[in-house]
């Protein structure tokens, strides 16, 4: 794999700037993934303010987990 890298902590590493690349976070709408980015500036603050939760009666099923 990465010699280099074999001996650190995943926690304690650091990229340059010139290292790191872009992640595109996609999110389900109404049957479809969509990339988070091509919402607009009221869906971006509704999608980052959603919660974890349980659905109650239910066996510890996630139902909805942000991303951020």
């Amino acid at each position: 794999m990465y010699p280099e890298m074999t001996n650190q902590n995943p926690l304690e590493m650091e990229l340059a700037d010139d290292e790191r690349q872009p992640c595109e976070v996609w999110t389900r709408v109404m049957g479809y993934h969509r990339p988070t980015s091509s919402f607009n500036i009221g869906k971006q603050s509704e999608h980052s303010e959603r919660k974890c939760f349980v659905e109650t009666g239910k066996p510890d099923t996630v139902v909805s987990r942000p991303v951020h």
